[in-house]
């Protein structure tokens, strides 16, 4: 079975895809390389980018992560100033020391390639490496997918599944569920709620308490960075001038005490998530959940719902260890690559993923908890992926608000529903994956449609 922590992680803005995926793909190739023991002699690399990655690269810091990823940079231990440090120096002296190699030549404007004419087969999201000796001969060429939310594999691996997921498959989990209807099926034998089932899937890979503490770390990012967008004021970078607004909003809020708590609850559900989301989109430390581009809905709903009072932490875990859950169904049985779906495999999942966590901790049953998050998508389906100028920004920051009130609103309907559901969590899951699988590739992620083009570049 796939992992919490492989739903969850910690990483840089403002891409899982764009970001976090090449840059994990830099330092694959230079395992790749030394493996094929010709890494030592190389002399030139050469970066191709294709499809989505090249049309919105730039603005999702492609270029930029992969050269980190060549240098040794992790996504979950990078620390944003030294790595814009880094990139800053690399292209300043055009001299990149290849991590556990020499240090090279390197001109990111003539080394690197942007060829948006290229549309990949396999996946949108397709890259190829190549390196070469001191004769100028090519001795390796590698060709790679990040595929969502961090995830990566190579083209022969994807044709077959992600690496990722041959490692998930080579896992144990003491209960296995390729579905809901599984899932489901797992709590009523067992008179077990969903995340139980989860944690009880987690125990077989590493204790309970070491569970506990990864899930305690993934939720301190997760507000560590809340806390940051909270007094980060100032300008956004990539050009389109947008003004951070979740500080401001912040200071309102904190002014206004005793103003009517059903208003406000719009209000603090808005400023977590857009805190979030303005640093992805200014290149700082996100979990991914399940995405970069959709990482605010989970962190504002836990924040406004449950760090609070008296058994916080049980909360947390248990809203996390039912996302995660719900995020693995998506994961298996469709995509969450903005790329592949558009913005509902983003966006749509993170919703729906928040909807269950949020229903679990309010107690509800197993059904509930699949009714919600099939709730959160159902009305999330079709939701395209056309950020303006290929940034991170817009619409990307307010989507995240409104998801997050949009998440508490599916799970509140969800508790309060009919016993005789008409639609399934399988089904809209099938129905996210027919609609994304026929969505014109302008709407996903490739800002070639939608804002993208109808919005003035100021």
């Amino acid at each position: 079975m796939l992992s919490i922590f492989d739903i969850f992680k910690i990483g840089i803005g403002p891409s899982s895809s764009h970001t976090v995926g090449p840059m994990r793909i830099g330092a694959r190739f230079l395992a790749d390389a030394n493996a094929a023991g010709v890494l030592a002699a190389a002399t030139r690399i050469n970066i191709s980018l294709h499809g989505s990655l090249a049309l919105t690269g730039i603005g999702h810091g492609t270029d930029k992560a992969t050269i980190l990823g060549l240098l040794g940079f992790e996504p979950d231990r990078t620390d944003p100033d030294e790595a814009d440090a880094a990139f800053a120096l690399v292209r300043e002296r055009k001299r990149l020391r290849l991590a556990g190699g020499p240090e090279i030549g390197f001109d990111p404007a003539t080394d690197m390639d942007f060829r948006g004419d290229i549309i990949p087969r396999i996946h949108p999201n397709e890259m190829t490496l190549r390196l070469f000796g001191a004769d100028g001969e090519e001795c390796l060429a590698q060709t790679y997918y990040s595929v969502g939310g961090g995830f990566i594999a190579t083209e022969k691996q994807l044709a077959q599944t992600s690496d990722d997921d041959l490692i998930a498959r080579a896992r144990t989990g003491r209960f296995s569920f390729a579905s809901a209807a599984e899932l489901l099926a797992h709590c009523r034998d067992q008179g077990m709620q969903l995340h139980e089932i989860i944690l009880a899937n987690e125990d077989t890979m590493r204790p309970r308490a070491e569970t506990d503490a990864r899930l305690d770390a993934i939720w301190a990012a997760m507000r560590d960075c809340i806390e940051r967008g909270l007094k980060t004021a100032g300008e956004l970078p990539g050009g389109l001038a947008v003004k951070r607004r979740a500080p401001a909003l912040y200071a309102k809020l904190r002014e206004a005490p005793l103003a009517n708590e059903r208003e406000q609850l719009f209000d603090w559900l808005n400023v977590y998530a857009m805190a979030v989301n303005e640093e992805n989109a200014a290149g700082g430390r996100v979990v991914t959940a399940p995405t970069n581009g959709a990482a605010g809905i989970i962190p504002s709903v836990v924040k406004h719902y449950c760090d609070e009072g008296d058994g916080k932490e049980d909360r947390i875990r248990t809203f996390m260890a039912t996302a995660a859950g719900v995020g693995m169904l998506y994961k298996q049985r469709a995509s969450i690559s903005g790329a592949e779906m558009g913005c509902q495999g983003e966006v749509g999942v993170a919703c729906s993923m928040a909807a269950a966590g949020l229903a679990a901790v309010w107690g509800a049953t197993p059904a509930q908890v699949e009714r919600a998050a099939e709730i959160a998508m159902e009305h999330n389906l079709g939701l395209t992926c056309d950020p303006v100028k290929g940034l991170v920004q817009i619409p990307c920051i307010e989507r995240n608000a409104i998801g997050a009130v949009k998440a508490v609103n599916a799970a509140r309907l969800a508790m309060r529903a009919a016993d005789n559901p008409k639609v399934s969590l399988d089904q809209v899951i099938e129905t996210m994956r027919q609609t994304g699988l026929d969505m014109s590739r302008k709407y996903k992620e490739t800002s070639e449609g939608g804002l993208a083009v109808n919005v003035v570049e100021c």
